[in-house]
């Protein structure tokens, strides 16, 4: 099994793994750009720099957290190398602006203008070189585990189809898809359909890792005791269900059950993760209040410009909340006045109510900046799934099974869906984002968090999701 389980958090062994190598080469590349700087006379680094290790980490961190934010760790991330090298020029970059500020509020920590320019040089160039050589070994297999699927029915056709891509397969290897007598087959292509030996011969001669389980129906067939020597023998046995969660980092709702749920780890949030989370609230909220203060008087600017003095600037609307309670989420106004009059409707991309303003603020995420007092009086946390309108919650409870659990924590400025899931605009697009929503209902933590909210920047900067 190439994952990890962190506070309820899937992570990829091979990029838990390339995180600490990269640190590393940061940490590095702070030593040798200091000692490059005084190549001449290298006893000056301790005279006119310091102590090189504090400085190191910090910069190290810093850097860490920007190519974090910029989606440069996420499994399923999609560019290509030349993507890899824009994300991490933009990281480097605004690595750059951050340590400026770090280093104004913390001198002790400064490094110089020269000796950090050689630094950040030399860790670009290394950090892509170790990118290259790290896309050429997980695509070799070395860092993925080996699976193989019992069953070639309708539940393995489904992990055929939720992980068809090849950035979806970056923590395993498919070896096959085992039949299983006397059950509908629909998968085709990499099936085994010759297996004469003991179900842990054969698993021990394809070199298997794991074995996910996905019997259509497990009463009309089922080989317990083999799979019991495998599990014995070390193989790991998972359940479909479980697999596609951990590999996909969303829960699969048309094969969810309610026991896997109460049998499972996570759901809930005990008293320590309530506070925590509240507080956490509180700090980002009031911290980017402080920050995007002048795009917030920048967007009513330019609304009174477009549509006149007297044209309302926020627009309040009624949304379902934590355990269906309703509250006003407060928004600028991005469409044209009385843009339902004709009642509630779904928001469409390239959405002709949408005025040249609301497009900008829209894209860049803008108009959702008032919602930062809905996260201050308690009505939204900052990380959750997107609140929703009443009318469509009525629809979409109706239509979409568990649809009403995602109420089970606050609606979210942004959330798991948002960066996942890019754009919704149906009953179809609202299942997909609710895979992603019951995936962080189950697993949410302090750290998910943090980390939903620096890949946020990611979205913003690329003006992806929605």
């Amino acid at each position: 099994m190439a994952t990890v389980r962190f506070f309820r958090h899937h992570f990829h062994i091979a990029y838990v793994m390339l995180g600490a190598v990269e640190i590393a080469v940061l940490v590095l590349s702070v030593y040798a750009g200091s000692f490059l700087r005084f190549f001449d006379d290298p006893n000056m680094v301790s005279s006119h720099i310091g102590v090189l290790e504090t400085r190191a980490i910090v910069i190290a961190v810093v850097l860490n957290l920007c190519m974090l934010s910029l989606g440069l760790y996420q499994p399923n991330m999609r560019d290509g190398m030349t993507g890899v090298v824009l994300r991490t020029l933009v990281a480097f970059i605004i690595g750059g602006v951050a340590l400026t500020m770090v280093f104004y509020l913390w001198p002790g920590v400064f490094l110089g203008r020269g000796a950090l320019t050689l630094s950040l040089l030399l860790a670009f160039f290394v950090v892509l070189l170790v990118r290259v050589l790290f896309s050429h070994y997980i695509n070799q297999n070395v860092l993925r585990s080996r699976v193989l699927v019992l069953g070639a029915g309708n539940k393995a056709n489904l992990i055929a189809q939720r992980l068809r891509r090849k950035s979806d397969q970056r923590g395993f290897e498919m070896v096959g898809y085992l039949p299983i007598e006397g059950q509908p087959q629909m998968m085709h292509g990499k099936v085994l359909v010759n297996h004469h030996q003991s179900l842990l011969a054969m698993a021990r001669k394809q070199g298997v890792g794991e074995i996910v389980v996905a019997v259509d129906d497990q009463r009309l067939g089922l080989p317990v005791n083999e799979l019991l020597q495998c599990k014995l023998a070390g193989i790991h046995i998972t359940d479909v269900l479980t697999f596609v969660e951990r590999e996909a980092q969303r829960i699969d709702v048309s094969l969810l059950k309610p026991s896997w749920l109460i049998f499972s780890d996570g759901c809930g949030n005990r008293g320590v993760r309530r506070w925590s989370m509240r507080i956490f609230d509180m700090f980002a909220a009031g911290l980017l209040l402080a920050l995007t203060w002048p795009l917030m008087l920048f967007a009513v600017l330019a609304i009174k410009i477009e549509d006149g003095l007297r044209a309302p600037v926020l627009y309040s609307q009624e949304r379902v909340g934590l355990n269906g309670e309703l509250f006003k989420v407060h928004k600028f106004r991005s469409m044209i006045e009385n843009a339902e009059k004709g009642g509630a409707q779904w928001a469409q991309k390239n959405d002709m109510r949408v005025t040249r303003v609301g497009e900008f603020i829209r894209k860049y995420r803008i108009d959702e900046l008032p919602q930062l007092l809905n996260i201050l009086v308690g009505d939204m946390a900052f990380v959750g799934p997107r609140p929703e309108r009443p009318v469509f919650v009525d629809q979409l409870t109706q239509e979409l099974p568990y649809y009403g659990e995602r109420h089970r924590v606050k609606p979210g400025l942004t959330g798991w869906a948002q960066l996942n899931y890019p754009y919704g605009a149906s009953v179809a697009d609202s299942l997909r984002k609710l895979e992603y929503d019951m995936y962080y209902v189950k697993n949410n933590s302090l750290l998910l968090d943090v980390m939903i909210l620096l890949q946020t920047a990611e979205v913003v900067l690329f003006g992806r999701g929605r």
